[in-house]
């Protein structure tokens, strides 16, 4: 009997993996919160006072108008001199796709298209192969590309992302905080991403 009842349960447990696999893959085909083509963005967000822009003493040896980006902090840093920069709150890549250098603004662009590229698209499926700039598109209101990267610092259309770590290496601010940055910097401004505060 004991034999019997073993065997019962291993027989349910088998078929218990069995009906978790499917359960399993579907999870990881779920759309990524951070990316949702379509979805108009909710201003009435209201974000955490730690990531409105604002400005703050900030001490560093970099030049005026220099970003620095601060991934750990969730925290861009314009650098005003004087020991000041502002500092806007922003959305970072989510585990596996952090990552820091030095590199420039190559270019810019209002209300800018989207064209997911092809390792975005073989992770996320769903994701459309283009679309066209607007307040639906997660790129948001502005973009400014990472040299010769496939990032960018753009808007997005969500904004309860900011603070938090989901996208695919691009860092996301809110529109108006995006439209700010965008009117101060020119092609050609130097952009540091560290994973920590500098000591």
């Amino acid at each position: 009997m004991t034999k019997f009842r073993h065997l019962i349960w291993m027989v349910i447990a088998a078929g218990g993996l069995i009906l978790s696999a499917p359960q399993s893959q579907a999870q990881t085909r779920q759309p990524d919160v951070g990316d949702q083509p379509g979805l108009i963005a909710d201003d009435s967000v209201e974000l955490d006072p730690q990531f409105r822009k604002t400005a703050v003493l900030y001490r560093t040896s970099e030049a005026p108008g220099t970003i620095i980006v601060v991934t750990a902090e969730r925290h861009l840093y314009l650098v005003q001199g004087n020991g000041r920069a502002l500092r806007y709150g922003i959305g970072v890549g989510r585990e596996g796709f952090t990552w820091q250098g030095l590199v420039n603004i190559t270019r810019k662009a209002e209300w800018p298209d989207w064209t997911p590229p092809p390792e975005m698209i073989a992770r996320q499926p769903y994701l459309p192969r283009f679309m066209a700039g607007g307040p639906g598109n997660p790129l948001g209101a502005r973009a400014m590309y990472l040299g010769t990267t496939v990032y960018r610092i753009h808007g997005t259309n969500r904004p309860d992302t900011i603070g938090t770590a989901v996208s695919s290496g691009c860092f996301r601010l809110v529109n108006a905080d995006v439209a700010d940055l965008y009117e101060r910097v020119p092609v050609g401004t130097k952009v540091i991403i560290r994973q920590k505060p500098e000591l």
